[in-house]
């Protein structure tokens, strides 16, 4: 089993650099809009190749198959990092008792008494609305219900409109980063805040002349295109979280704490 290397986040939790996306597992032809059809091979496979941050949503709507999956798994909750999101939407977030509701839906849904990071999934631009809802997150972090906090997707702009009323900063702020969009400023403004970037599609929307350059890089320390992706990632204090239904993939995926890119290779990824 690959090692996976942990950040510590601003209230002290740690939290692995790799984990997996799960928003097609457990899907009719792996598709994120398929219907449902209990196959959690890709996930079994994931835990055994050993990712332990798992991360998934109420949108994907499958976070009873995650959970399941989990416990079949016969390894011990702690060693499990669980990543769960709450949609922005009335249904989810139209009151305060709406949004405790959904949390203790997910917590039965994953079968677990803690979610170590629950998410709000897309920006609440209705600022009463977000209020409420982070106020409840935050109450559900002092009953021991979630470790830490957070959101995806946000801008600059509604995470410094935060600041207004968070008593419990947001720890993560997941984002999508790869060469078609580092998100260098924001990712930059997230390490000034101390508030984590996580890359949802590291390895998505590379072109071939990408590719061919990774590649190239690859070769000099005998590791592939996407291992050196997300090697980047993570050597600037980026979590990564690729998904693969492929087990060799799922494997070199984790295989990242070996070896260290030289600065003329970062260079040359910063450019892509």
């Amino acid at each position: 089993m690959r090692t996976v290397e942990t950040v510590t986040l601003m209230n002290g939790m740690k939290m692995p650099m790799v984990g997996t996306g799960t928003n097609t597992y457990g899907k009719v032809d792996n598709k994120y809009d398929g219907a449902l059809n209990d196959d959690f091979s890709a996930l079994e496979s994931a835990i055994k190749a050993g990712y332990r941050l798992i991360d998934t949503a109420i949108y994907y709507r499958n976070e009873v198959g995650v959970g399941q999956t989990i416990k079949d798994s016969e390894i011990a909750r702690g060693e499990f990092y669980l990543t769960t999101k709450i949609p922005e939407t009335d249904e989810y977030v139209g009151s305060k008792g709406l949004v405790e509701q959904t949390v203790l839906q997910s917590l039965a849904n994953l079968q677990t008494d803690y979610i170590d990071l629950f998410l709000i999934h897309q920006p609440i631009e209705d600022k009463k609305t977000l209020k409420r809802t982070w106020e409840v997150l935050e109450s559900l972090v002092d009953a021991g219900k979630i470790k830490s906090i957070g959101v995806s997707n946000f801008s600059i702009r509604l995470l410094e409109e935060m600041k207004e009323y968070t008593r419990i900063q947001p720890a993560v702020n997941q984002i999508e980063s790869n060469p078609s969009n580092w998100n260098n400023e924001l990712i930059d403004y997230l390490k000034d805040q101390a508030i984590l970037p996580e890359a949802w599609g590291p390895l998505v929307k590379v072109t071939e002349e990408q590719r061919a350059k990774l590649t190239k890089i690859g070769n000099k320390y005998g590791k592939n295109w996407g291992q050196v992706l997300l090697r980047y990632q993570i050597q600037r204090g980026v979590v990564v979280i690729p998904k693969s239904h492929n087990k060799e993939r799922q494997l070199s995926n984790l295989d990242l704490f070996n070896f260290n890119l030289f600065t003329e290779d970062i260079q040359i990824i910063e450019e892509l």
